[in-house]
């Protein structure tokens, strides 16, 4: 599936929620995100599908929203931010204080040092790459993390075939990992991205996205 064909798969699904959610992309466009280089292009339409497919998988609107301004504050694995993370009142103010708590928790999140912690007794202690500290953090926000850290890599694998054949394994490998708190369609799309990279085929959106 190319990327445009995956974009107007993506854009299909979100068709319910797209009224509500044009406030919010107008925003994201202001912030930046139309001309912030990303991996498949710009951040602006990743952000956008990366939504789409939580709205797709059944998420709350909470965690969808979260899945717009998900690399607001920057990532572990991107240079640049389109807000500072000490500003996070004025994302709070935008989109609510529950779907901002879960976009910190994912831009702070010191993947080196916490995702393999994911599946293990230490699951819950938090590595915040921001603050420079470790505590801990509710099962809920766990999940609410895992679920997101899956679509964001599902989407760039199933937008970018360079990214699906080098990190498609280590990907699924992650799913099987976050298995107790990810839904089961994030841990079906992920774990399809193993067997695509070892047959060499390009991930793709499951039926219907």
């Amino acid at each position: 599936m190319t990327r445009a064909t995956l974009e107007d798969a993506l854009h299909g699904a979100a068709a319910a929620v797209r009224d509500r959610w044009v406030g919010h992309y107008e925003r994201l466009e202001t912030l930046g995100a139309g001309n912030f280089v990303h991996v498949a292009g710009t951040l602006a339409p990743h952000l956008r599908r990366t939504a789409a497919l939580l709205a797709r998988w059944g998420n709350r609107e909470a965690l969808c929203v979260a899945g717009l301004y998900h690399a607001v504050y920057g990532t572990d694995g991107i240079h640049g931010a389109l807000v500072a993370h000490e500003r996070r009142s004025v994302i709070a103010g935008a989109i609510g204080v529950e779907a901002e708590a879960i976009v910190y928790l994912y831009g702070a999140c010191d993947r080196d040092a916490f995702h393999p912690r994911i599946g293990t007794p230490h699951e819950t202690q938090f590595v915040d790459r921001f603050s420079r500290s470790e505590y801990g953090i509710a099962p809920s926000a766990l999940a609410d993390f895992c679920e997101l850290t899956l679509a964001n890599e599902f989407e760039l694998a199933c937008s970018s075939a360079a990214f699906s054949a080098k990190h498609g394994a280590s990907i699924a490998y992650l799913a099987g990992r976050m298995h107790a708190h990810a839904s089961a369609q994030a841990l079906a799309a992920c774990r399809g991205l193993d067997g695509a990279h070892a047959s060499g085929r390009r991930a793709h959106a499951p039926d219907g996205l």
